[in-house]
């Protein structure tokens, strides 16, 4: 254990200090021991100062080259739709400070690979927000896995229907809303949260080697297709499916990723929901319920500042993010 003494307190400034920033993330920066929250930065002068009082943040800008050059800000956190991340994560790691970025890490993975470079070049972390690494629930996931508590696992099915107005992300799809602009998020709703899902079963699994599928625009509501189904391989050999559609009843809602394994499966949300249910053939179901902070971040964030800090390991980086944008590039057929 290194001792007090020898850790120093990571300063952060946030670009683009939005709604994600409001619960999610920017008090963890500032809950979390060795974190600090001292600039943040929104184009809207007006809206980064109210941030800035509402949340006791001492210094806003509306330009981020200024937040970037505050010779106090040591670590930047990107928070701005996916379209800008390459942008600002160049120009973060070119002056040398952490780059802590939203999801998806980037519009491709081309563009992640880029940011990827730029980092190592510069010797500086590249950190993504795929928090749900760090999260009890899926924690616990883990640790039913090492156990073997369902056998041998076989496959892993993502199911995730939605209607046109979406309430995991608020507001209705619409050619206003940004997640549904190609240009801005990606691509559209499967880009915005299938990463998430992607991005934690890299974690429970490892690396997926093939990825194929197939995806359309069929309700018309925006430029973004709105129905995604793909197949894809882990390099252990655990195979999966997932199929994404954004335009069915509401009566057809339905949020559940499954594991099925020789003795039974294992059976769970991402979002909202944070229980987990085993069932193993031959005994009654268990389900493990967990106490999530309403600031979702901040485990994750715990992680970061233990490894900056030297005292632990942090789960997503810049490596195995951009896997996640491969493997959706791999699904939508982007080559």
């Amino acid at each position: 254990m290194v001792s007090e003494t020898n850790t120093k307190t990571i300063k952060w400034g946030i670009i683009g200090a939005g709604d994600v920033c409001e619960v999610k993330s920017g008090p963890a920066l500032q809950n979390v021991e060795g974190s600090a929250l001292v600039a943040v930065m929104r184009r809207n002068a007006v809206l980064a100062e109210d941030f800035a009082k509402r949340h006791n943040v001492p210094k806003w800008y509306s330009n981020a080259d200024d937040l970037i050059n505050d010779p106090e800000v040591n670590a930047v956190y990107i928070a701005t739709p996916p379209n800008t991340h390459q942008y600002y994560a160049l120009k973060v790691a070119a002056a040398g400070k952490i780059v802590y970025v939203e999801k998806p890490m980037a519009l491709n993975f081309a563009e992640a690979q880029t940011m990827l470079e730029a980092c190592q070049k510069a010797n500086v972390p590249l950190y993504v927000a795929f928090y749900r690494r760090a999260l009890p629930n899926f924690l616990k996931i883990e640790e039913l896995l090492k156990e073997k508590a369902i056998g041998e696992v076989r496959f892993v099915n993502i199911s995730l229907y939605k209607p046109l107005k979406p309430d995991i992300v608020g507001g209705s799809a619409s050619f206003n809303n940004w997640r549904s602009q190609p240009e801005i998020a990606g691509g559209g709703y499967f880009h915005d949260l299938a990463c998430h899902q992607l991005d934690a079963l890299d974690y429970l699994f490892g690396p997926i080697i093939k990825a194929n599928g197939i995806s359309k625009n069929q309700a018309g509501a925006y430029h973004a297709d709105d129905i995604v189904i793909g197949n894809f391989e882990f390099e252990s050999g655990v195979l999966g499916t997932g199929t994404w559609c954004f335009s069915v009843a509401q009566t057809l809602e339905v949020e559940k990723t499954t594991i099925v394994g020789s003795k039974g499966q294992i059976s769970f949300a991402y979002f909202g929901d944070h229980s987990v249910l085993l069932e193993i053939e031959g005994k009654e179901p268990q389900k493990f319920t967990f106490d999530i902070s309403k600031h979702i971040q901040q485990p994750f964030i715990q992680t970061m500042i233990d490894e900056l800090n030297g005292i632990g390991q942090c789960q997503s980086k810049g490596d195995s993010a951009a896997r996640t944008s491969w493997v959706m590039d791999k699904i939508i057929g982007v080559e």
